[in-house]
């Protein structure tokens, strides 16, 4: 009954959304595409996108009014980039991390020292060369330079099941491999990326499963960052049947009070869902991903060539541009700072 009245609560909620038009003010960084955003515990803003077989970064240090000339990170022969397959970007207290996979199934990894302000290139990830061919992966990380990766890997047999390593602190390889879930289908869904979040010592993945016909979300959850995860839980009530691949992981997300909550999209539609409680429908859309910061959740979608985000804490729905992929953070001023992709152009633009 509670978690009846809470559904019905939000759908109410959103039905009297405000509807904003396009704010001007948006900005090219440069050319590329598959942009990801991080910001670390210094406030610094950093963006990674991908061009061709090359990883490029800028960076903010004025709360994403501006950003420097993007640097060149590292080129990868045959880098997987475009349907959420290109660089990933996590950054913490003295360290930033960055992953790209090649089309032969190999994920490096590169780390800055936010003191010296250089990139280096580490090596690989997955311990078994060629295992992650897909080219589908989330990396996240705690306060404490502590990182978390989560990816397609097909060394279970059958296709692809979810893997996942960490980085500890002053660390300077990942953790062995693990299989932290394998479906009892053989294989979960190859096409959609895997997500991952973490807070502390709590640490959450979402992947899109294949089970029974079905390409519903589920959740693995560890309290005691990553070392051991729960059993997998489907998040929302409905189901999809489908025999085709929806290419779309949605998003995943932890709050200060360390409830998860994430958002994906189903039939064409972008839905909002904590694990446990009915998912909220917020409208047509697809490509969508969440962001958290302060008391305020960001759900960021694209609806045909329009990208939008949807504020949970003012209930606005807001028209950011034109494109796709759209990737935001919350500014500690509640401001959100939105990057996207545009005829093969990154954009940012703070609303």
């Amino acid at each position: 009954m509670k978690n009846t009245l809470l559904a019905i609560g939000f759908a109410i909620i959103f039905l009297t959304m405000q509807s904003w038009s396009v704010i001007p003010g948006e900005k090219t960084i440069a050319v590329g595409s598959q942009p990801q955003i991080s910001t670390d515990n210094k406030g610094v803003i950093r963006i990674v996108f991908g061009r061709e077989d090359k990883i490029f970064c800028a960076t903010s240090i004025d709360k994403g009014v501006t950003f420097s000339q993007a640097v060149l990170v590292a080129q990868v022969p045959k880098m997987h980039l475009g349907m959420s397959r290109g660089p990933q970007l996590a950054s913490s207290n003295n360290y930033s991390v960055i992953t790209a996979q090649d089309e032969s199934g190999n994920i490096h990894w590169y780390k800055l020292d936010h003191l010296s302000n250089q990139w280096k290139t580490m090596g690989i990830i997955n311990d078994l060369k060629g295992s992650a061919p897909e080219g589908l992966m989330g990396i996240a990380a705690d306060k404490n330079d502590n990182f978390y990766a989560v990816w397609l890997d097909t060394r279970a047999g059958g296709g692809n099941n979810i893997f996942f390593s960490s980085l500890a602190n002053k660390a300077g390889n990942w953790s062995k491999n693990r299989l932290v879930y394998r479906s009892p289908d053989k294989l979960v869904c190859g096409c959609c990326k895997p997500n991952i979040a973490v807070r502390g010592s709590e640490v959450a993945i979402m992947f899109r499963n294949w089970l029974n016909g079905s390409r519903d979300l589920y959740l693995l959850k560890s309290l005691n960052a990553g070392a051991s995860f729960t059993a997998a839980q489907k998040i929302g009530m409905d189901t999809w049947k489908l025999n085709g691949c929806p290419m779309d992981g949605g998003g995943l997300a932890i709050d200060a009070s360390s409830a998860i909550r994430t958002t994906w999209q189903r039939k064409g539609m972008v839905y909002f869902c904590e694990p446990g409680q009915p998912e909220i429908n917020i409208g047509k859309g697809r490509n969508c991903s969440i962001s958290e910061g302060g008391s305020n959740t960001v759900l960021n979608f694209q609806n045909n060539d329009t990208v939008k985000v949807v504020s949970l804490k003012n209930k606005n729905e807001i028209a950011v541009g034109n494109g796709g992929f759209l990737k935001s953070i919350v500014l500690p001023d509640n401001k959100i700072l939105c990057v996207w992709e545009q005829d093969n152009q990154i954009k940012f633009k703070k609303i």
